[in-house]
């Protein structure tokens, strides 16, 4: 499956960062503690082995000990500065600052005690480190979710409970469900609870700001075989509904950024260096465009009618400027 770019540069910052710290550590047990396999593991070591500082001669580039590599261990042998301590200056923490009072006061970070103590001892940190330039520094995102709604699904999270919602989807359909919840979380300007859906039998993604209302029940969430962890927008969410249909698209390499930003549910890489993805159609006039602008990356479609669908669409862009004007 292919992976974010961010993703993969948060682990290979992270590989260095713990070897300097850790010295020689088996591949196996790197591969472990970052949650990828070996051979990602390689991958990453090969990228960074070719990675550094300006110059990119062999002395500027990150090192690693080649003979403990063919015995399965991984030694740091040059971080070329990745180690050593982050030095920032003053505009610099004051926009950390700024950062971190606005995640303060999201429902992601307010529903987790744990998350809000690790935002709050940051920022004291870099408060005091700043000084008076932080004091002037007052951050508030503003929400459109109902304050009420964020407080029965905080209530719930903390408490372990189910909660009752009525929804309206992306189609203005209105229903109630019975959700297990697992976490609130803030990502595109939106907030989402992310949950197990009686209804659906499945793991959910709700945007709050679709919740008409929720009610606190008595009864415990129970133990489900769900990832928690999962980003909302790469897994099908609560707008979709199971009703919506499909649609798998085989795309050039040069377009491998949907498979990034684009809520999908699986990608395939192929031997040719093109992919494949499928997604959910809950608009279609979104995926038209989708096609349409990125038309020269886009090598299949299907099913058929999707297909259909946009070259109507193209035909009758190409009619209206072969039309002669009135």
């Amino acid at each position: 499956m292919a992976e974010r770019a961010d993703d993969r540069l948060v682990r290979l910052l992270g590989i260095v960062a713990y070897l300097d710290g850790a010295g020689t550590v088996g591949l196996e047990e790197l591969a472990r503690r970052f949650g990828v396999t070996a051979e990602r593991i390689r991958e990453d070591i090969d990228a960074l082995w070719v990675t550094g500082t300006p110059g990119y001669m062999p002395d500027d580039l990150i090192d690693f000990d080649a003979f403990s590599l063919e015995e399965g261990l991984v030694t740091l042998v040059q971080g070329r500065g990745l180690t050593r301590p982050l030095r920032l200056g003053t505009r610099e923490a004051v926009a950390l600052v700024a950062a971190l009072r606005a995640m303060r006061t999201t429902p992601a970070v307010r529903a987790d005690a744990d998350r809000t103590a690790v935002v709050v001892s940051a920022l004291d940190k870099l408060t005091a480190a700043t000084g008076e330039a932080a004091a002037a520094v007052d951050v508030r995102l503003g929400r459109d979710e109902d304050e009420r709604t964020l407080a029965v699904l905080t209530r719930a999270l903390a408490d372990g409970r189910r909660v009752r919602l009525r929804y309206v989807d992306a189609a203005d359909t209105t229903s109630e469900r019975e959700v297990d919840p697992l976490r609130l979380l803030t990502q595109a300007e939106a907030t989402y609870l992310v949950g197990w859906c009686y209804r659906a039998a499945d793991r959910r993604t709700f945007r709050v700001d679709r919740i008409l209302s929720a009610d606190l029940l008595d009864r415990p969430v129970a133990a489900h075989t769900v990832d928690a962890e999962v980003d909302p927008l790469a897994q099908v969410v609560a707008d979709a509904g199971p009703s919506a249909p499909r649609a798998r698209l085989h795309l050039a390499s040069a377009a491998r950024w949907v498979a990034e930003e684009v809520p999908v549910e699986d990608v395939t890489d192929l031997p040719d260096g093109s992919f494949e993805v499928t997604l959910r159609v809950t608009n279609p006039a979104w995926l038209r465009r989708l096609l349409l602008t990125n038309a020269p990356d886009v090598l299949a479609v299907t099913p058929a009618e999707v297909a259909a669908d946009v070259a109507a669409a193209a035909r009758a862009a190409l009619d209206a400027y072969a039309a002669p004007p009135r």
